[in-house]
């Protein structure tokens, strides 16, 4: 079943290369979608795919990359049609 994840991602996730990461591994998952800086120094990302593969986009977006720190990851519904992962420019 295919569904769509609204993240906002908090913690010390700028300049940490959190987007680029986050990118890589949802297209080894085979997620849709983006993700962008914010300019409340958090991450926002809208995920679409198989619920299993959002699920582990989740799980890994609580880890993020090596240099990241991660306070907390709010999850709410989404919506779009997304095809590919892509970094979005700061909102």
């Amino acid at each position: 079943m295919k569904v769509t994840k609204r993240l906002i991602i908090q913690g010390r996730v700028q300049g940490v290369w959190y987007r680029e990461s986050m990118r890589i591994e949802a297209e080894r998952l085979g997620v849709a979608g983006w993700v962008r800086n914010r300019r409340d120094g958090s991450v926002e990302a809208l995920l679409q795919g198989d619920d299993t593969a959002v699920e582990s986009l989740i799980r890994w977006a609580w880890d993020g990359p090596p240099a990241a720190r991660v306070d907390a990851v709010q999850v709410s519904e989404g919506n779009g049609e997304f095809s590919g992962f892509e970094r979005w420019p700061t909102a």
